[in-house]
Parts: C-alpha cells; sequence; structure tokens
C-alpha cells in the first residue's frame, strides 16, 4: 500500500510519520484491498483556532472507485482518527455489498430446476 501525505500548514507536517503509522495500523487488514492512500491536512481558519483542522482521506480500491472521507475536528489527530475510522467502515460496507451482490448472481432460482422424475 502506497501512503501519500498532503499539508501545507507546518504543524501538520510535523504529524507526518505519525499519519504513515495510523494509516497503516487502520488499514492492516484491509491492506490487500487498498492500493494508494492518500491524506491531506489543512487548516481552514488560519491561527483563529476553533473546530478549522480538516482532514481528507482518499482510499484507491481495485475496483478503480475511490472511497474519498472528510472530517472536521479541533485538532489533526482527531481529524485524522475520525477520517480513518470512517474510511475503513466506507471501505467494509463496499466489499460486503459486492460479495452479496456476487453470491445472489450465483444463486440459481428454485423454478429453473428440473422435477424430479417418478
Amino acid at each position: 500500500m502506497q501512503v501519500l501525505f498532503k499539508s501545507r500548514d507546518l504543524e501538520a507536517v510535523r504529524l507526518r510519520s505519525f499519519a504513515r503509522q495510523r494509516i497503516r495500523f487502520v488499514f492492516r487488514r484491509m491492506d490487500w484491498l487498498i492500493s494508494k492512500a492518500t491524506v491531506s491536512l489543512s487548516d481552514i481558519n488560519g491561527p483563529r483556532g476553533g473546530l478549522d483542522k480538516r482532514c481528507q482521506v482518499q482510499v484507491q480500491t481495485p475496483d478503480a472507485t475511490p472511497v474519498v472521507v472528510t472530517s472536521i475536528a479541533r485538532d489533526w489527530r482527531g481529524a485524522l482518527d475520525l477520517a480513518l475510522a470512517r474510511a475503513a467502515r466506507a471501505i467494509v460496507r463496499r466489499q460486503q455489498t459486492r460479495v452479496s451482490l456476487r453470491r445472489i448472481g450465483q444463486r440459481e432460482p428454485a423454478w429453473n430446476t428440473q422435477p424430479d422424475a417418478v
């Protein structure tokens, strides 16, 4: 899994190694599903404070449809953890629906079977 990190804020750049560790930890069981994960950290209000730390996580899956999740929190770690948790849930949900749709498509309807010869 390739991990990309993007940010213009100096405080956020200091969290680069922490963000990579968190991404690898959260997606460790889904590593076979993910080819690339991109994390973007930005400060919405600048130095004014408040709920203004934004984290956007984009995860590329093998079926070529990316999962993009955005979260806003008071600090960088909170925003990162919230975005990663939401992205993991979205990937699991997408994989479960793919598997269930595949199973439904493979089933044979009961009315297509031939009756037993008496």
